[in-house]
C-alpha cells in the first residue's frame, strides 16, 4: 500500500483507463507541474483538489487521505434488472442515480452524524408480517417507519430502489414513479437486503447475484406468502377474482404469475394473458370494492408519486438550522423549494458595530 497521498493518487491513475497526466491535471484545475509535484510528495494537495480527485476517479476521499476506507461510507444494495435471455442482473441507471444518492447521504450525515448501530430486523418474512400487521400493503411505508424503524425516502431522481444503513438507521430510497405495485415489490426487495445483512463491502459479482436472488425470494414470500397462495383456488379464477387478488396483495399480474410458477402451480391461460398486460388495465376494467375514496386506484398511484422524506429527518434539519449548526440548502432540496422561501428560525447574524463605536474603541 502506498504510504502517502501522492502514491495513492498514482494508484488511482494506474487503475483508471489510460489518460495523459496533463489532461488529468487540467480536469483538476491544476497546472501539470503542480500536479506532478503533488504526486511525488513535493507539494500538498488542497482539500478542494482531493475532493475533485475522489469525484473524478469515483474513489473514497477518506482512503486517499488516510489509506484506510471511510468507516462511515455508505454501502448500497439495489434492486437490479434481470435479463432472462442471458441470466444476468444489471443496474444500468446507477451512474445517473449517483448525484441524488449523494444528496440523500448528505442529508443523513448532517442530521445524524452516522453514530450507533442499526437494530436487528426479523430475517423471516412471516415474522415481519406479524410486526407489520394485517393489511399492511396500503400503509406499507408508514408501518415500516413506525413499527420497524426503517426510513423510506421517495424521490423521482433515481431509476431503481436502493437501501443502506447509516449509523443506527435502516434506510431505503425508492423511485417516485406512481407505479404502486412495483413500489411495493421494491420496498419488500430492499427490506430483504436490510434484514438479511446484504450490505457488505467488496462483495464479489457472484455474491451480489446471490443477494439479489435472496432479496427477490424474500419479497415474494413477504407479499405472496406460500401458505396463502396455496390455499387459494387458482384454477377457476375469473378476471374479477384476479383483479381482487392483485388489489389485496398489492402486486402486479406478472408477479402473481411468476409466483405461481415458482410454487409449481400452473397459471391458467387467463392469468398468463393478463401477466402480459398492464395491471392498471385489469383493475380499471374488473376491480370493484367497498372503499372510502371515489377513485382508490388513482389514489394509490398518486401516493406512489409523492416526493417523501421521513418526518424525523426533516425535523432534525429544522432544529440544526435553528441552532446554526448547518445551512438550509439540504432541507430546501428535500422539500424542493427555494432556500430563500424556507420559514425556519435560523439564528440572526451579529449586528455590525456602528462606525463611531469602532472609532471610540480604537481611541480615534
Amino acid at each position: 500500500m502506498d504510504a502517502n497521498i501522492g502514491g495513492r493518487v498514482r494508484q488511482l491513475l494506474a487503475a483508471a483507463p489510460a489518460r495523459p497526466q496533463r489532461e488529468v491535471a487540467k480536469l483538476l484545475a491544476m497546472t501539470p507541474d503542480a500536479f506532478s509535484r503533488a504526486l511525488n510528495g513535493y507539494r500538498a494537495f488542497s482539500s478542494i483538489e482531493l475532493a475533485k480527485i475522489a469525484d473524478l476517479f469515483q474513489s473514497d476521499v477518506h482512503w486517499i487521505i488516510t489509506g484506510e476506507p471511510d468507516p462511515h461510507r455508505l454501502i448500497l444494495a439495489a434492486r437490479h434488472d434481470f435479463d432472462p435471455s442471458t441470466g444476468k442482473r444489471s443496474n444500468p441507471g446507477r451512474d445517473g442515480d449517483a448525484d441524488e444518492l449523494r444528496n440523500v447521504e448528505l442529508a443523513y450525515r448532517q442530521a445524524y452524524g452516522g453514530n450507533g448501530m442499526p437494530g436487528v430486523l426479523p430475517r423471516v418474512p412471516s415474522e415481519l408480517r406479524e410486526v407489520l400487521g394485517d393489511d399492511f400493503i396500503r400503509p406499507f411505508v408508514e408501518r415500516l417507519e413506525s413499527r420497524l424503524g426503517v426510513d423510506v425516502v421517495r424521490i423521482a431522481g433515481v431509476s431503481t430502489a436502493y437501501s443502506f444503513t447509516f449509523g443506527s438507521r435502516h434506510v431505503m430510497v425508492i423511485p417516485a414513479m406512481g407505479n404502486w405495485f412495483r413500489e411495493n415489490w421494491s420496498i419488500a426487495h430492499e427490506l430483504g437486503h436490510l434484514a438479511l445483512g446484504h450490505h457488505v463491502d467488496g462483495a464479489s459479482a457472484h455474491t451480489l447475484d446471490r443477494h439479489e436472488a435472496e432479496a427477490n425470494a424474500f419479497a415474494a414470500e413477504l407479499l405472496l406468502p406460500e401458505t396463502a397462495v396455496r390455499a387459494m383456488d387458482w384454477t377457476t379464477i375469473d378476471t374479477a377474482g384476479l383483479a381482487l387478488r392483485v388489489w389485496q396483495f398489492g402486486v402486479s399480474t406478472d408477479a402473481i404469475a411468476k409466483r405461481l410458477e415458482a410454487l409449481r402451480i400452473k397459471p391458467t391461460p387467463l392469468i398468463r394473458e393478463w401477466a402480459t398486460q398492464p395491471t392498471q388495465r385489469l383493475l380499471r376494467l374488473y376491480w370493484s370494492g367497498a372503499v372510502d375514496h371515489p377513485d382508490p386506484i388513482t389514489q394509490r398511484m398518486e401516493q406512489a408519486a409523492i416526493r417523501k422524506f421521513p418526518s424525523g429527518l426533516v425535523e432534525a434539519h429544522v432544529k440544526l438550522i435553528a441552532s446554526g449548526d448547518i445551512g438550509s440548502g439540504t432541507l430546501a432540496w428535500m422539500l424542493e423549494v427555494d432556500r430563500e422561501t424556507l420559514d425556519v428560525d435560523a439564528p440572526a447574524l451579529p449586528a455590525l458595530p456602528d462606525s463611531e463605536d469602532v472609532a471610540e474603541a480604537l481611541g480615534l
